[in-house]
């Protein structure tokens, strides 16, 4: 069997030399001899198939410890594994998307002329917030809060599930009151954030050590104009305006990731017995990155914050038959309550409700 030499394989695999050199260090693609004297690499012509699947997955992006996982698998699994890659990849890029808008929005208001009169009407919003425990737990581990400028759902897990729900809602609440720190907007809800992850860590480190404790916090924070969204976990945000009903959170659940790679269907993942298992949180060890966005607020749009024990058991269309005929939005969250129970209440259940309203002067 003739070998070639590291440049004519370089050549043919489109590897630089300085990368096969890399690449056999980390044992990702080892020559098939290695000259006893000069020290050259030499390849065999079959490891070309693999050469250039690494240059590939290469360009995608995809880090080394994972090509090197992807090289060992049969065609099949490696195409899952390239494909489960692709979606998170894709994720990412919609998340830094939204990062890249809600930067350019608040950057583009800030620059606007303070002297300049208002073109629009005041708004404000108009609240309620309600938590249930349900019908089969025997505590209550949500945490709601409602107030004229910040809405919250958490919801706890673990035996200390409840204070650290309750400790990620907290941590918000100095947004509620006062002008807003000193800085953007995103460095405030990022500040906000860490201060939540610390709350609930002080929480989870006096449960037991082989237990996982932690929340999930979806809140917003209303300032003046738009709402500011900030979202860890499955608890939901939806959006009512004219009379269509918008989710505007994405669960970060395992099972959502695997509807995402195009593993699962939206039916199967409702039935799926891990559906409830999350792949960001407050936690000791999860992944606690929030997803951030801005929203432009609209008179007469109305918001719905909910924990996962009033969208698991109530379809949507039920949700939004409730949020279109209910005007109040105190009855409104009692009747959404009402309907998870309905249902046999198998988890507890919160629900915030705002309305966009003009402020009478």
């Amino acid at each position: 069997m003739e070998l070639l030499t590291i440049g004519a394989f370089a050549k043919a695999s489109r590897l630089s030399p300085k990368a096969l050199r890399l690449y056999d260090e980390l044992g990702l693609l080892t020559p098939a001899r290695v000259d006893p004297v000069t020290g050259y690499r030499l390849y065999a012509p079959e490891q070309l198939d693999q050469a250039r699947l690494v240059a590939w997955l290469r360009r995608l992006g995809m880090p080394l410890a994972r090509i090197r996982h992807v090289c060992a698998l049969e065609a099949g699994p490696a195409a899952e594994e390239i494909r489960a890659f692709w979606a998170e990849v894709e994720a990412d890029t919609a998340a830094r998307r939204d990062l890249a808008a809600f930067l350019i929005d608040h950057l583009s208001r800030k620059d606007e002329d303070p002297a300049m009169p208002p073109t629009t009407k005041p708004l404000g919003i108009r609240y309620a917030a309600l938590s249930d425990t349900g019908l089969v737990r025997e505590s209550n581990q949500d945490t709601v809060h409602a107030g004229s400028r910040l809405l919250a759902v958490a919801d706890g897990y673990g035996s200390k599930g409840a204070p650290a729900s309750a400790a990620a809602v907290d941590a918000l609440k100095s947004l509620e009151t006062g002008s807003f720190p000193a800085g953007p907007l995103l460095n405030v809800l990022e500040d906000a954030i860490d201060q939540a992850k610390q709350a609930v860590h002080g929480v989870s480190g006096l449960a037991p050590s082989s237990e996982e404790t932690g929340t999930t916090l979806t809140a917003m924070l209303w300032t003046g104009s738009q709402l500011a969204l900030v979202h860890i976990g499955d608890s939901r945000v939806y959006l009512l305006r004219d009379g269509e009903l918008f989710q505007i959170t994405h669960d970060h659940t395992m099972v959502q990731s695997m509807v995402d790679e195009g593993r699962l269907s939206p039916e199967e993942a409702a039935s799926h017995p891990q559906r409830s298992l999350l792949i960001r949180a407050l936690a000791h060890g999860a992944d606690s990155a929030p997803d951030m966005r801005l929203h432009d607020a609209r008179q007469k749009d109305r918001y719905l914050l909910c924990s996962d024990g009033l969208y698991t058991v109530v379809p949507a269309e039920d949700i939004r038959r409730v949020l279109s005929g209910i005007s109040e939005p105190e009855q409104t969250v009692r009747e959404l309550v009402a309907l998870a129970n309905g249902s046999g209440g198998p988890d507890n259940v919160s629900c915030v409700v705002a309305d966009v309203v003009e402020l009478q002067r």
